[in-house]
């Protein structure tokens, strides 16, 4: 683990000792969890984002689905 000083407004640092008692954690850690969700939360929706990029879909507003064709299980 690295240390890292952060500065905080003190609303939101009390908010963060209340959160963290509520979840029987330290501050410290409270945060590191919050951070880590965030960061994997943004990276898994990049890596969707660029993996959807890459497929080959040709959309045409003229030709519209038929329901079926809307709900079938591919």
């Amino acid at each position: 683990m690295k240390n890292v000083t952060i500065s905080l407004d003190e609303e939101v640092a009390r908010w963060a000792r209340r959160k963290a008692a509520d979840e029987d954690t330290s501050v410290s850690k409270f945060v590191s969890r919050l951070l880590e969700r965030e960061m994997r939360a943004s990276d898994s929706y990049w890596q969707a984002y660029r993996q959807w990029k890459k497929l080959d879909i040709k959309l045409d507003a003229s030709k519209r689905a038929t329901r079926e064709e809307a709900h079938e299980r591919r």
